[in-house]
């Protein structure tokens, strides 16, 4: 099988017959690292006009050129996914944008919760843009996810579309004097509960900071309508495991996975 050829997202208009320059980080990848010339193939994205077919021309050290031909796939969407989660370090973080574009989330709203620990200097909206389209070229998505910036945590659950169903990972128990609160009042499993739950969307995620939700934001939460609370299975995930695995079962339950 040969070789596929790479994908780049452009943000320009695409349409048969236009003839887009390229330069930069773009054309260094092209040029530089891939050693692509005069001719060669590409597929490019805009997250609205589908993917196009397109050729270098006019290929030089510093800058080239492209000229789209047709159409090779039109627009779609992902489900309207949006993960709600709160920051960690700067490799995890990372992580959970990777992933979560490749996995279909729709939308990133950092919270801040009683717990959370944000890095100093807060996160780098430039670099998670970075890692978010990048890792949409490489899954062949059509589109980027929107990454807000970090709000309280009420205030994003506020913001959230009307009808809206919030699934909130829940690990803890009721018992404040025992680890993890115990075995009383802990969730069902996620896939248990969403496997009776109606289809359709919108949905979203809520993932907690490392050490958990504090009590005053559990009772919160399991008071809000439109809630489901959930448990991720016998074991303590890690945050960023914890979005992953998260993601994967709501796709396959109510998503694109199906």
């Amino acid at each position: 099988m040969a070789k596929p050829p790479p994908r780049l997202f452009l943000p320009s208009d695409l349409e048969a017959g236009a003839g887009l320059p390229l330069d930069g980080a773009r054309w260094h990848y092209l040029h530089n690292v891939l050693r692509l010339g005069e001719g060669d193939e590409v597929l490019l994205f805009n997250g609205r006009d589908g993917e196009w077919r397109a050729h270098i021309q006019g290929a030089e050290k510093r800058r080239g050129a492209v000229t789209l031909s047709v159409q090779t796939r039109e627009q779609v969407t992902v489900p309207d996914l949006t993960l709600l989660f709160a920051p960690l370090k700067k490799d995890p973080t990372e992580l959970i944008i990777q992933k979560g574009t490749e996995l279909g989330v729709r939308s990133f709203q950092p919270v801040v919760t009683r717990r959370t620990q944000l890095a100093k200097g807060g996160l780098k909206a430039d670099r998670l843009e970075i890692i978010a389209m990048e890792a949409a070229e490489q899954c062949e998505r059509l589109d980027l996810p929107q990454i807000a910036e970090p709000v309280p945590l009420e205030a994003a659950l506020d913001a959230l579309p009307s009808g809206t169903r919030l699934v909130f990972c829940d690990e803890a128990g009721d018992a404040s004097d025992q680890r993890w609160g115990g075995e009383h009042g802990r969730a069902t499993p996620m896939a248990t509960r969403l496997a009776d739950a109606e289809t359709g969307g919108p949905w979203a995620l809520l993932i907690g900071p490392e050490g958990g939700f504090s009590p005053e934001e559990r009772a919160m939460l399991r008071e809000r309508d439109g809630v489901l609370a959930v448990s991720l299975g016998p074991r303590i995930l890690k945050a960023e495991t914890a979005a992953i695995a998260a993601i994967t079962i709501l796709q396959a339950h109510q998503g694109d996975f199906r």
